[in-house]
């Protein structure tokens, strides 16, 4: 699961194969590499406990795009199916990842009662409409609407809660991370951030 490693980059011990910048076409589930940590999950879950939204790289792929061209079928929720196994795909819980603000998802789905899973796939252009459409993109990475984070801590991840004396509260995003509000400059914005995660500039770089 080294992959973990191209959305938390500060947690773990992580060892790189190649850059990105200079082998964009290679697969990036191989860029890196297991190191033997000394971190149980106990000592890992404080760690997790206290990031914040720009501790995470919420698009690392995005670069990618060039060589993987984004297929709007990603955004397909329903089951999906491999001879008798069937599992549920629930894009509408990781919306920060395809560009859009999170809402509250729907209730998980129960594949034991699906019965149309074929039919479903071949349609699955009004599953992306489903999905997206009471959405909009995002103007930062980590942005979602109101009452999503009061849903996360008490539905989803009960016990992944902050300290008492770090109650969940609105993180202060910098100023130079604060996207446009309009849809078509937030998507410029997108594309300028892109390219800067290309060329690997830094922060302090004129």
């Amino acid at each position: 699961q080294c992959w973990i490693h191209e959305y938390f980059p500060t947690v773990g011990k992580r060892g790189e194969n190649w850059n990105p910048a200079g082998n964009c076409g290679l697969p990036r589930a191989m860029r890196w590499s297991y190191r033997q940590g000394v971190l149980k999950v106990d000592d890992l879950r404080p760690i997790l406990d206290e990031l914040t939204p720009t501790d995470v790289i919420w698009r690392p792929f995005e670069d990618h795009r060039a060589w993987r061209v984004f297929d709007e079928i990603c955004l397909y929720r329903d089951c999906l199916k491999w001879g008798e196994t069937v599992v549920p795909y629930l894009p509408d819980r990781c919306l920060r990842q395809f560009g859009y603000r999170q809402y509250v998802p729907s209730p998980p789905l129960d594949c034991m009662m699906a019965t149309d899973i074929d039919v479903d796939w071949i349609s699955y252009h009004q599953s992306v409409v489903d999905v997206i459409g009471s959405s909009s993109v995002a103007t930062t990475p980590s942005e979602v609407v109101d009452g999503y984070l009061e849903w996360y801590y008490r539905v989803s991840h009960p016990r992944l809660v902050p300290p008492h004396r770090d109650a969940p509260r609105e993180v202060p995003v910098p100023v130079y991370d604060v996207g446009p509000s309009d849809p078509d400059w937030a998507r410029v914005s997108t594309l300028i951030r892109r390219y800067l995660r290309q060329v690997n500039a830094e922060e302090e770089d004129p």
